[in-house]
């Protein structure tokens, strides 16, 4: 598609949006918006890896042998962790520090507005990297349990 297939109109329309969103005030509430999708997700994954390890992991480690048992520990604790600090993250992102005094000056709402739209962005950067590695090591600390099942 190119321009020549709208109307002058719905150009004219486009542009007033593109404007509006370039805004500070609309590039933070996007981005906590995005920050408030994110930390939805890291919640959810959460919940779920954790009764997927409960429900189909080992009952006791200790009948594992020591090398995988301790894998499976240290993944289990690295895994949950980048989790817990990816949410932590998210909810910093999504919602500020309480008691934070707000700005009365135009422009200093303006440049805060940029700012934090820039800390929240990656602040949900990092966090959705940080959700990644954390699945994979409590999805990886599963697959130890079900490949080293240990003594009967």
């Amino acid at each position: 598609m190119s321009a020549r297939d709208f109307t002058e109109d719905e150009l004219d329309d486009a542009y007033d949006r593109v404007l509006a969103m370039a805004t500070p005030p609309e590039q933070l509430r996007i981005a906590r918006q995005q920050a408030e999708g994110y930390r939805n997700f890291l919640a959810s994954i959460t919940g779920l890896l954790t009764v997927v390890f409960v429900l189909k992991g080992q009952e006791n480690l200790s009948k594992m042998p020591t090398g995988p048992r301790w894998w499976v520990i240290g993944l289990l604790a690295s895994g949950f962790l980048l989790l817990l600090v990816a949410s932590w993250m998210m909810v910093s992102a999504v919602h500020e520090k309480p008691g934070r005094k707000q700005v009365s000056d135009a422009t200093l709402l303006l440049v805060y507005e940029r700012a934090r739209a820039e800390t929240v962005r990656r602040m949900t950067g990092w966090a959705r990297w940080m959700g990644l590695f954390g699945v994979v090591a409590v999805s990886a600390a599963s697959l130890v349990t079900w490949i080293w099942p240990g003594k009967s």
